[in-house]
């Protein structure tokens, strides 16, 4: 079963730092444009950080400068680096992106089941 698989989350004080890890499994020929989003309860899911295949990145305004994605296309993960977390950015964090199963075919989009990322003041 293909499949994203995200770990590295948990209680962190104000300040800290966390990184998050995305591995996908399965028949996968490679990894297309991945993201981290994030959603925290009674609030719309948000894109957090983007990375294309070319890893050009792109990151909410809220999230510059303290958290950075990357990627290791040999370990077929994405990462997110967390750092000078603070209260608001408690949330269940989601990793999603396309993978391609051949040469040939066309790249389909999954989602990984989240991982809690929760900031004490």
């Amino acid at each position: 079963q293909v499949q994203l698989v995200e770990s590295g989350g948990g209680l962190v004080q104000a300040g800290g730092s966390l990184r998050l890890s995305c591995a996908a499994s399965g028949s996968i020929y490679s990894m297309n444009a991945m993201s981290w989003h994030r959603q925290a309860p009674g609030k719309q899911r948000e894109l957090v950080a983007a990375i294309s295949s070319a890893s050009t990145t792109n990151y909410a305004d809220s999230v510059k400068g303290r958290f950075t994605i990357s990627r290791d296309n040999a370990k077929n993960t994405v990462y997110l680096q967390m750092d000078s977390l603070k209260p608001e950015d408690t949330a269940v964090y989601y990793c999603s992106g396309y993978l391609r199963h051949s040469s040939i075919s066309n790249p389909r989009m999954y989602w990984g089941q989240g991982t809690q990322v929760t900031v004490s003041s």
